[in-house]
């Protein structure tokens, strides 16, 4: 039996983060950097609903895209992203809600809050620019975030001290400025004026990654793993990112109210 072209052989549930095509573009990346669309069970009328599944979790079949919010916009309009499903899936009983788009972003803002979350809760998230300054120093920060909307001074001088301990001063290292104003950041943590951001483990670092890369990339700030993680030679794998990237090429905004 032919495998479809969007899915790999093998376990689509390995570790190794198997590469995926987009049915769009037809380029290849990791399941990481791509928004999988899910195939529902056929409803009453023999239609499959297609819906975004932001974790790629969602049991039955998907099909994978790499392209941003902008692209499958047109798709959408103009019809091609329904035949490329009707051909990844092999049926043109397709249901696609007008709002994908908008569903899509909800969605992977929701997976990668709702990730920051459950860092937070579980202690390995710290807030407050003192906190974080304090524990940059001390070479005890393994990502480093600011809001969309943080002041640029305020940045500097935790870039600064992520540098400093680090062991990478003179270098352009510096934390990622978020597509989340410090509004939707406090929303979503439920605390008042969360501007700065830090994660002190690794592990943390890595499981945060994945859901804010595959929101960068809808945004059209692409990311790869590779941009999002740098090995460090002396310490632990951090996150880092050129300054402003996010901010600059997505919206500096996102309102968790509508999510």
């Amino acid at each position: 039996m032919r495998n479809p072209r969007n899915e790999p052989l093998g376990d689509n549930d390995s570790d190794d983060a198997p590469e995926r095509r987009c049915i769009l573009s037809g380029s290849n990346a990791g399941r990481d950097a791509m928004l999988r669309l899910a195939m529902a069970p056929a409803g009453p009328d023999g239609q499959h609903a297609v819906l975004p599944d932001p974790r790629a979790q969602a049991p039955g079949r998907g099909a994978w895209i790499g392209v941003d919010r902008a692209t499958l916009a047109e798709a959408l309009a103009k019809g091609r992203l329904k035949g490329a499903l009707a051909r990844a899936l092999r049926t043109g009983a397709l249901a696609i809600p007008d709002d994908l788009p908008e569903l899509a972003q909800t969605g992977l803002t929701r997976a990668f809050t709702e990730r920051l979350g459950l860092e937070f809760r579980a202690g390995r998230l710290i807030l407050g620019s003192d906190r974080i300054a304090r524990a940059a120093r001390d070479g005890k920060v393994a990502a480093l975030f600011h809001a969309a909307d943080a002041s640029g001074d305020g940045a500097r001088k935790l870039d600064q001290a992520w540098r400093v301990g680090t062991g990478t001063e003179g270098t352009g290292k510096s934390g990622l400025r978020l597509p989340l104003d410090r509004a939707a950041l406090s929303v979503a943590l439920g605390r008042d004026n969360v501007v700065h951001l830090a994660l002190t483990d690794p592990g943390s670092a890595q499981r945060v990654t994945t859901p804010l890369q595959r929101l960068l990339n809808f945004l059209g700030a692409p990311a790869d793993g590779a941009q999002l993680i740098e090995a460090n030679e002396d310490g632990p794998d951090r996150v880092s990112a050129a300054p402003g990237r996010a901010a600059q090429a997505g919206p500096a905004e996102l309102n968790l109210k509508d999510c």
